[in-house]
């Protein structure tokens, strides 16, 4: 069996916000390869939490951050199953970290998932970049190809679960989401939040 250093370890639930055991259990079966542990992590979470999706989530906690200085404000509601899990330290700092996400990222997301982006915003964003790929000459199937690969961009930008995480660029919010729901062994759900920045039109 492949010797795993507790440095490795460290790393692995770093990267990734997993249990000590689970990363260690998950090196063991990658043979101490860091990215292939990862991927064996990631798709052990997203069972988990797929498993658990369809159980009720009516507890949790309303969470909120002030950026220092005043200037970006931030709440956002964040339901479990249980209010044991709720009251876990685990779950406010879970709160937390999403709440600096929503104040933090730039640009700032503007929906939890993409489900919740208005199919007319969706359309005019399809017409917009068609419009500009067509006019660049190229033929109907590569123009189709260029629009797809910028809306992926349009959503991994304005959508709070598809935006890269703030304390770990590898991680989407939606991966670090699924690592939490492996280690509290609850549905989360992210219901709703508000951004609010000094000055910014109303």
């Amino acid at each position: 069996m492949t010797q795993i250093s507790a440095q490795l370890v460290k790393e692995l639930r770093e990267r990734t916000g997993s249990g000590m055991m689970e990363c260690k259990k998950a090196l063991e079966e990658a043979k101490g390869n860091l990215e292939e542990a990862i991927t064996i992590l990631r798709k052990r979470g997203q069972a988990a939490a797929e498993k658990k999706s369809g159980r009720s989530t009516t507890e949790g906690l309303v969470g909120s951050y002030i950026h220092p200085g005043g200037r970006v404000g931030v709440l956002i509601e964040v339901n479990c199953e249980t209010d044991f899990v709720a009251n876990t330290v685990e779950f406010r700092e879970l709160v937390k970290d999403l709440a600096m996400q929503v104040a933090g990222a730039s640009p700032p997301a503007r929906w939890v998932r993409r489900e919740d982006v208005p199919t007319e915003i969706v359309d005019k964003e399809r017409d917009i970049l068609g419009t500009q790929a067509r006019s660049s000459g190229k033929p109907q199937n590569v123009v189709d190809k260029i629009v797809e690969g910028k809306l992926q961009k349009f959503y991994q930008e304005n959508v709070l679960l598809e935006q890269a995480f703030i304390r770990n660029a590898d991680q989407t919010v939606g991966d670090f989401l699924t690592s939490k729901i492996s280690v509290l062994k609850e549905n989360i759900q992210v219901r709703r939040f508000a951004r609010f920045e000094r000055g910014e039109s109303l």
